[in-house]
């Protein structure tokens, strides 16, 4: 009776997902601050990472560089916007090495791929050399987007999800899932648990990008929004456990 009770306890302690992409907007590094990385808030963001790849998931991540640079407010003011958007990519690359540094000082072996050549600081992407590295274990970063103009992260999380083969799409937000409207400025908007890709489009419901959007529907994989700010809601969302909501065909 012991064995099989402590059978089940491993059974249901098993995350639902086996390879997963997280998708971090560079925003959620500043903490409180008004930019950059907190590194209290990086520090507790790579605790919860680091719970879930010691549960046996395997991880990629795509991050983006709003904290440092964007380059839709650069092309707004005047710059040009192939040359703003280069500056976020480079600004993702300064993301993607200040996680793999805090992921490695937890203990989690981390990997930076970029779509941008630097290879005295980071290897190249490489899709084979990252499926091989997930397999055994190590978190995979993405950096500088897909490594072209006019495409954000979104866009990049989605590309890198498909040629992964994830399981599904982890879009870590401030809030908490998916409202039929604003909920700070409308205190009645309601959060959906599920809803389809096409009940996203209809509703317009601004989940992702378009690009992005259209291309995990057209994959057929599964997208999942939560809030990075709830202590505990990655490893819900990972075991299966109604948190957030999940954007399905």
């Amino acid at each position: 009776v012991r064995k099989l009770l402590g059978k089940l306890r491993k059974i249901e302690n098993m995350p639902a997902y086996k390879r997963v992409l997280l998708k971090l907007s560079g925003e959620a590094l500043m903490g409180d601050d008004a930019f950059g990385i907190n590194p209290a808030t990086i520090d507790a963001m790579v605790s919860e990472i680091a719970q879930i790849v010691n549960s046996g998931v395997e991880l990629a991540i795509v991050i983006g560089g709003g904290n440092i640079f964007r380059g839709v407010a650069g092309g707004a003011a005047g710059m040009d916007r192939a040359t703003a958007d280069y500056m976020g990519m480079l600004a993702t690359m300064m993301n993607s090495l200040a996680l793999q540094d805090a992921l490695r000082q937890k203990g989690v072996e981390a990997r930076v791929q970029s779509a941008l050549r630097m290879d005295q600081v980071v290897e190249p992407y490489i899709r084979p050399r990252a499926i091989r590295a997930m397999s055994e274990g190590k978190v995979v970063i993405f950096a500088a987007g897909t490594g072209n103009p006019f495409f954000t992260t979104d866009t990049a999380a989605a590309l890198r999800g498909a040629e992964m083969g994830v399981e599904v799409m982890l879009k870590a937000t401030k809030v908490d899932g998916i409202y039929s409207a604003d909920p700070v400025k409308d205190p009645s908007a309601t959060l959906y648990k599920t809803i389809t890709f096409d009940e996203a489009l209809i509703k317009n419901l601004q989940v992702m990008d378009a690009t992005a959007f259209a291309l995990c529907r057209d994959r057929k994989l599964p997208i999942k929004v939560f809030s990075i700010l709830k202590p505990g809601a990655l490893m819900r969302v990972v075991q299966g456990e109604p948190e957030g909501t999940l954007v399905h065909v």
